[in-house]
């Protein structure tokens, strides 16, 4: 089970939250490097249903009104590149390359957060998370999660949702 914590581990995602005002939980558990899937191992850690933990992806858009964007789907799911595309107003969409996500971010891959990127990106989160009353997403390390409402989620990330997921 993972170690829950009050206190602030200092990533940008946790600083951003806590400016914010944001309600938020923090969860840290051992990371395996070699597992093969970060969300599941997340989940299982968590002691939560895979169906609460999101994963944090970047795309690049084709013809949209910005170059980058930021799809947020559950750890179960894929992004659907074509629905990306569509509410992005974009002609379409493609996985944005590991390196350059870490660039532009800011976190290194495995570890992206949706709070506290260096830059503010247009940001979808999956319509399946607002059945939840938590979400959680990555902290902004890999081995750290941070727990909170869809809604407070979407107020920090001046985010909206989307039907992203297949």
């Amino acid at each position: 089970m993972a170690k829950k914590s009050t206190h602030t581990s200092g990533t940008p995602a946790t600083v951003a939250l806590t400016a914010a005002g944001v309600r938020f939980t923090q969860h840290t558990y051992p990371h395996d490097p070699s597992a093969p899937s970060y969300g599941l191992e997340a989940a299982e850690a968590l002691g939560v249903p895979p169906a609460q933990v999101f994963k944090t992806l970047l795309v690049d858009l084709e013809g949209g009104p910005d170059r980058t964007a930021v799809g947020i789907v559950p750890v179960t799911q894929q992004l659907d590149l074509k629905a990306m595309a569509t509410a992005c107003a974009a002609k379409r969409a493609t996985m944005c390359d590991p390196v350059a996500a870490q660039r532009i971010t800011g976190y290194v891959v495995g570890g992206i957060s949706p709070v506290g990127q260096k830059r503010a990106l247009p940001t979808l989160l999956d319509e399946s998370a607002a059945a939840q009353a938590v979400v959680y997403v990555s902290g902004g390390r890999r081995g750290f999660d941070i727990g909170l409402a869809p809604a407070e989620l979407l107020r920090v990330i001046v985010g909206r949702y989307a039907a992203i997921a297949r």
